[in-house]
This record gives structure tokens, sequence and C-alpha cells, in this order.
């Protein structure tokens, strides 16, 4: 694999991800009852923005730093607030099981797979000694269909492949159809680089056929030289995500746009009509 998330940490694609992360996140915690984070591309856990290769690439100049010296509306201001909390205002960017961790409460529990040994051990350093969070060296869709349902059968499962591989889509659906069939109740996100529109549908269809779903599409600029459109499909979605997420769509698409193609999709899959700007 040539993935190096350190060129992409804090680009757009990540704001679009991690913000609703957190909000499904909060969600959860809204009840005593505990809830497990699963996580099945973990990465490495913490980004140097000022390192060679986030300088190199730029994206984070075009995703975390505009957000965090933009002006938000009140609403997508008080709903952001979290995830900028967990982000910090330093060069460090944590992914999202370092930004999980942060919001986990003494009952909530971790659980993140990661197969390259040395992005694993980088991990556990990150996430330091914390006995809510354990980290799994092992392959991500294996270790999704051995760990659900969890033992609390509250929680949340990021899928976050980076698609570079050319059966990820696949391996990303048969893992998805697996784990709700073992645990029809849980929170699927699963995040995906819309290069292939046409691919991209298709498999959201498929999802949307697993289970009532909603997707969330965020463009910044035309095809054309890097990625400029990235997505989350969310399962099970937690009943104020979509309302939240139409709050912070329009704000995040005007402050992290590139060109003026730039626009959002918020669909229902297989029932309400697509809402694009």
């Amino acid at each position: 694999m040539n993935y190096r998330h350190e060129f992409h940490a804090g680009n757009f694609a990540d704001v679009l991800k991690h913000a609703l992360l957190v909000r499904a996140l909060l969600y959860l915690r809204r009840k005593d009852k505990a809830f497990r984070y699963i996580d099945t591309h973990s990465g490495a856990g913490l980004y140097d923005l000022e390192g060679p290769e986030a300088l190199r690439s730029g994206e984070a100049r075009a995703g975390i730093e505009r957000l965090r010296a933009a002006t938000l509306s009140p609403a997508a201001t008080e709903l952001l607030a979290p995830y900028l909390d967990s982000v910090g205002a330093g060069n460090l960017y944590p992914g999202s099981p370092k930004i999980a961790q942060s919001l986990l409460r003494p009952q909530d529990k971790a659980l993140c797979c990661e197969l390259l040994p040395q992005a694993a051990a980088d991990l556990r350093r990150v996430v330091g000694r914390d006995n809510r969070v354990k980290v799994i060296e092992i392959d991500g869709y294996q270790g999704l269909n051995a760990f659900v349902p969890p033992p609390e059968r509250r929680g949340l499962v990021l899928i976050d492949p980076p698609f570079e591989r050319r059966d990820d889509y696949e391996r990303a659906y048969d893992s998805l159809a697996g784990a709700l069939k073992k645990w029809p109740g849980g929170i699927f996100m699963i995040w995906q680089p819309v290069k292939e529109p046409d691919i991209a549908d298709a498999f959201c269809r498929e999802v949307g056929a697993l289970a009532e779903s909603l997707r969330i599409d965020m463009r910044v600029a035309a095809p054309g030289k890097g990625l400029g459109r990235t997505g989350l499909i969310v399962v099970n979605p937690p009943f104020v995500l979509e309302e939240e997420a139409s709050v912070l769509l329009p704000d995040l698409t005007r402050i992290l746009a590139q060109d003026d193609t730039a626009r959002f999709w918020l669909e229902r899959l297989g029932a309400a009509k697509p809402s694009s700007r």
C-alpha cells in the first residue's frame, strides 16, 4: 500500500468526516449506558501538520486551517465546537481514534484495528495507557466481523479504508453486510473518496438496500488533479444527524470551496430525493 495519511491529514475530507463522527459520538453519549467505538482502519493516530509531507501537499491549509480561521453561523459554531476542541489549535492533527478517545466516558470503550505494524505501534503510543482503548494489529475488515456485536450492544463503527485496492468497495460492502447481520442496531459510518461518481453512487445504492442510511457528500473542487469530493454513508444514522448535517454542510462547503463548483449532497438513501446546493 502506498497510501500515507501524513500527506492528507486535516484536509477537507478529514474535516467533514471527523466533524460528523464527533456529532454521532455525542449522540451516543446522551444515554448513560456504555457504548463501543470500533475503527477498522485506524492509522497512526496523530499527524504533524508542519511535517514535510503535510507542507508538501498543502491540504491541511485548505482544510482544518481554513476552518479554524473562518467565521461561521451561530448554529454551525455550536455544532462544530466539540470537533474543534478535540482537534485543538496546535500543529498535531489527531486521527479518528484519538478524536474518539477524547469523547469516551469512563464506561465507554474503543477498539482500533490497524494492519501496518509501525502505524499500530505509533497509535499505541498516541493513545497511551488508557484501559478504555485497545489497539489490535489486524486487517480491519476481518476485525469488524470478529468484534461485533460488542458486549455493550451500543456503538459506532468507522469504516475508513484508503480505497487504493481495487477490491476495497467489495470488501467494505461484504464486511458491512456481515456485520449488520450480527449487529443490526449498530451505527456504521463509511467514508469514501468520490473519484468516480458512478461507482460511488452504485456503492451507496447497495448500502442503502441493506439498511436505513444517510448519504452526506461534499465537493470542494471540480474533477481534476487530486481529490475534490468526499462522502460519508451512515447506516442506522442517529435521528439528529440529518438535521445537524443540514446546518453544517452550507458553512463547510462555503469555507472549504476551492472553486465555484463546490456543492453538497444530503440524501436519505432509498427514500427522499437528495438535497444539494
